[in-house]
């Protein structure tokens, strides 16, 4: 599982911090699932000594699917991985703008390369 991550921090920009309104990408070992949620609240769980949190997401998936985890700030930042039933799980907010700006970064060079390698193509729709 630590392979797959390592793997996935080159490939997706991520946040340190996590917050309600926040796009996560999840983990799931068991099934070698990665998936996206929308972090749609976050609550303290009161029932515990330690700091422990209610994350309230929805997995983006057809149909969604609505998951509460409770988890510890370091688990829900991607600080550190836990389990559930016995089976890896980790779960960190993407950095969408930096996403956005690879992502108009690229097009720009596209951009550059297109009107550089002309050359007499003719682009046919």
């Amino acid at each position: 599982m630590e392979k797959i991550i390592q793997e996935l921090r080159k490939l997706v920009p991520l946040k340190e911090t996590t917050d309600v309104g926040d796009i996560v990408l999840v983990l799931i070992e068991e099934t070698e699932m990665i998936s996206y949620a929308l972090i749609t609240g976050i609550e303290p769980d009161i029932t515990r000594k330690d700091e422990w949190w209610e994350v309230q997401m929805q997995l983006l998936s057809v149909p969604l699917q609505p998951l509460t985890w409770t988890l510890r700030t370091e688990q829900f930042t991607g600080q550190e991985t836990f389990t559930m039933g016995g089976k890896g799980r980790f779960i960190q907010a993407v950095d969408v703008q930096t996403t956005q700006h690879i992502g108009a970064i690229g097009a720009e060079e596209k951009s550059t390369e297109n009107s550089v390698n002309k050359g007499g193509l003719r682009l046919i729709k």
